[in-house]
């Protein structure tokens, strides 16, 4: 028989963007939501159904990061130490972060180079606690483009980071269907140079257009596979914008033009706000580079919501938020964004969903989806800086099952 849990006494903000509902209850039937909506119109209860009274704080859906790096460290220690590190070490380290991710509300990340779809499935099989995953795997790029992690004493950390190099169509063909074959859910290309990397820079042009197009008609070819393009300057976000890719990540010179054929192409914008590297956790080339682009991001996403691009929360977290910081992101997207805090948790939910192809699973609170739920204390709409604290985070409830329950409201494990 399924176990019923009834969450009441709360409001509901349910993703889709319209007003919270007041005095909401949500039903769960183990994994699956069967109600939400205003306790008027709730079905009858069940005498056997557990009960949960929420204390009139807010039900959200399970938040979603479509940019994450598990394998990097944030500020807790440098990416090139990778490269002296055990696998086996390393994998251990994904535990914590994994962990920690979840409990901050995460219900779903995409992790865009570094982790193996094994890993993503030892989650879903439940021998491991985390958010659902997407996974890459890998990064692909040009010789000294983005993926390419040659330093200057001779040692090459692309193996261990998740860098591979593709330099010719054929390559690139050879090496996404290698992606697909081995599980990834995305494939992601860098179409510009970027800020951490030793060789290049966010102006030069990563990926040619004719290889990420090679990627976008391999991925559809092969299941539908999406590809994410890492695309900070204007030259790669030409470039993945026209190829037809998926997924502009970061975006940061964009301009009117090709935010234009982004709205008509139904690509999504993932724009990572949150905060620029560290002295102590880069090199000064990167944390400068860091500075000057952030800044641009910063004046730039305002228009992109202005124009009406679709957006998605990413942050980055590994390489410079820390995991479990991740919803700091919400608060980057009304101060910079200028967007409403109703509208940066919808980016936050459904949009997210959207960008992983699985808005018929989760993204909102409505019948028939997994029942992923984030209680926050309060009311978000008051605060969305508070979604950052762990603290206000009082219940992550992913798949029907409590990962963590901060507010004692007495959900069954």
């Amino acid at each position: 028989m399924a176990m019923t849990t009834i969450l009441h006494n709360a409001t509901l903000i349910d993703g889709n963007g319209g007003d919270p509902v007041k005095d909401a209850v949500v039903v769960i039937d183990d994994n699956k939501i069967t109600y939400a909506g205003a306790a008027s119109g709730a079905p009858a209860a069940d005498d056997k159904a557990t009960k949960v009274d929420l204390g009139g704080n807010t039900i959200c859906p399970g938040f979603i990061d479509v940019h994450v790096h598990f394998s990097l460290p944030g500020t807790k220690g440098i990416p090139a130490m990778a490269v002296l590190t055990s696998p086996e070490y390393r994998a251990m380290q994904l535990l914590e972060r994994f962990k920690i991710t979840l409990e901050a509300g995460v219900t779903t990340a995409r992790d865009l180079m570094g982790v193996a779809p094994g890993v993503r499935d030892a989650i879903d099989h439940g021998l491991i606690p985390g958010p659902r995953l997407h996974v890459s795997s890998k990064m692909l790029s040009q010789t000294c483009g983005h993926a390419d992690f040659h330093l200057k004493s001779g040692i090459d950390g692309g193996d261990v980071i998740g860098g591979e190099l593709v330099d010719t169509v054929d390559q690139a063909r050879t090496a996404a269907r290698e992606l697909i074959r081995d599980g990834v859910n995305v494939i992601k290309v860098a179409s510009s140079g970027g800020v951490s990397t030793p060789n290049d820079d966010p102006d030069f042009l990563g990926a040619r257009p004719e290889i990420i197009e090679a990627l976008v008609q391999e991925g559809q070819d092969y299941g539908g596979i999406p590809v994410a393009a890492h695309a900070i300057g204007y030259p790669g976000i030409k470039a993945a914008v026209e190829a037809g890719v998926h997924s502009v990540e970061h975006g940061y010179a964009l301009d009117d033009d090709l935010r234009k054929q982004m709205i008509e192409n139904g690509q999504y914008l993932v724009p990572t706000l949150i905060e620029t590297l560290k002295d102590d956790t880069a090199t000064p080339m990167a944390v400068a580079k860091s500075q000057k682009w952030h800044k641009i991001a910063q004046d730039s996403v305002a228009e992109s919501v202005k124009a009406g691009v679709k957006i998605a929360t990413g942050t980055d977290a590994g390489l410079v938020p820390d995991h479990g910081d991740n919803l700091g992101e919400l608060g980057c997207l009304v101060k910079f964004g200028g967007m409403s805090p109703l509208d940066a948790i919808t980016a936050a939910t459904k949009h997210g969903a959207e960008v992983l192809k699985i808005e018929d699973q989760v993204g909102t609170v409505e019948p028939g989806k997994l029942a992923d739920i984030v209680v926050v204390k309060g009311n978000p709409l008051d605060d969305i800086d508070g979604l950052k604290d762990h603290d206000n985070i009082l219940l992550v409830v992913k798949e029907g099952k409590s990962a963590i329950d901060r507010g004692d409201f007495g959900y069954p494990a």
